[in-house]
């Protein structure tokens, strides 16, 4: 296998060719043009404004709840960037395409919090103290220094983050929000075929090294922000209102990105590169199940709580 510095190298012509390709398919927007500025007023503070109360929003507590679990992941943009500047280097096109992705990343976290203020739909007070909380504990990839890793990760990650800012537009109930968070996916999109294709080419150079990245990081994913405080409890009012949950993260993630890559098609591979291969289809396979028992429990708990309502 060609030595980490080696795949760097190799891989460049493969990272100019889809910055390229990105800079042509990016479309400039703005974020001030998606907040709903005439809504907004004065809080109490120095302004001497209206202190928030959660009457004010029309917003569920769950709507509520996943746009604040969105808006802090985007808010660690700076140890992301840390992460892959320390990794892709910030010479060539891997420092182009590090500082290019910062910055559209970075209108992510601007255009929610705006939205959020404006509209009133969040304690800006407790906010910016779970911002803070959140940002002081950084954020350190289980992936750190490992390149075939790392882009397995992020191949997956910026797919998974993009339907989560998809379907809490749809589950917010409100158009603003939905228009908003679907131009957000859009970038997210982006940024998931550049890293996809990254991917494919390291399979290319390094197909057992890369099948077994591929097997680590799906069989232990984690979404970005799980260190947010009490990250656990606000995944599950997720995944039980459905914005994110075992179905959606195995069909609308992991199998289209694996799908992509036509992994299970690969020819040639070493006995190591076949376990890891076995290994993520029985990851798979088992996953699947698990995601069909959670739907299950899940309906099962809407029919009790419509048969009391009822």
């Amino acid at each position: 296998m060609p030595s980490q510095t080696e795949l760097l190298l190799q891989l460049e012509p493969v990272v100019e060719a889809n910055l390229n390709r990105h800079l042509t398919q990016a479309t400039e927007w703005f974020p001030h043009e998606y907040v709903p500025w005439s809504q907004g007023r004065d809080f109490d503070g120095v302004l001497g404004g209206e202190a928030w109360d959660p009457s004010q929003s029309a917003l569920s507590d769950v709507a509520r709840t996943s746009l604040i679990v969105n808006l802090l992941t985007e808010d660690n943009l700076p140890s992301y960037h840390h992460e892959i500047a320390l990794l892709f280097g910030r010479d060539g096109a891997w420092g182009t395409w590090v500082h290019r992705w910062t910055a559209e990343e970075g209108r992510h976290g601007i255009v929610i919090r705006d939205y959020l203020l404006a509209t009133r739909a969040v304690d800006p007070i407790a906010l910016e103290r779970a911002r803070m909380v959140h940002m002081g504990a950084g954020y350190i990839s289980d992936n750190s220094g490992e390149l075939l890793h790392s882009l397995a990760y992020v191949s997956f990650q910026e797919l998974a983050t993009r339907i989560s800012h998809r379907n809490t537009g749809r589950y917010s109930g409100d158009p603003v929000c939905e228009q908003l968070l679907a131009r957000v996916a859009q970038d997210e999109n982006l940024h998931m075929v550049f890293y996809r294709n990254l991917l494919a080419g390291a399979l290319e150079l390094a197909p057992n090294e890369t099948m077994r990245a591929i097997m680590d990081v799906v069989s232990g994913f984690q979404m970005p922000g799980y260190g947010i405080e009490n990250f656990g409890r606000k995944a599950a009012q997720m995944a039980i209102a459905g914005i994110y949950d075992l179905r959606i993260h195995h069909n609308e993630v992991l199998a289209p990105v694996l799908r992509n890559l036509r992994v299970f098609d690969l020819t040639g591979l070493s006995d190591d590169g076949e376990r890891a291969r076995e290994e993520l289809a029985t990851f798979m396979a088992g996953l699947d199940a698990n995601a069909s028992r959670f739907e299950e429990r899940r309906e099962a708990t809407r029919q009790r709580v419509a048969a009391r309502v009822g």
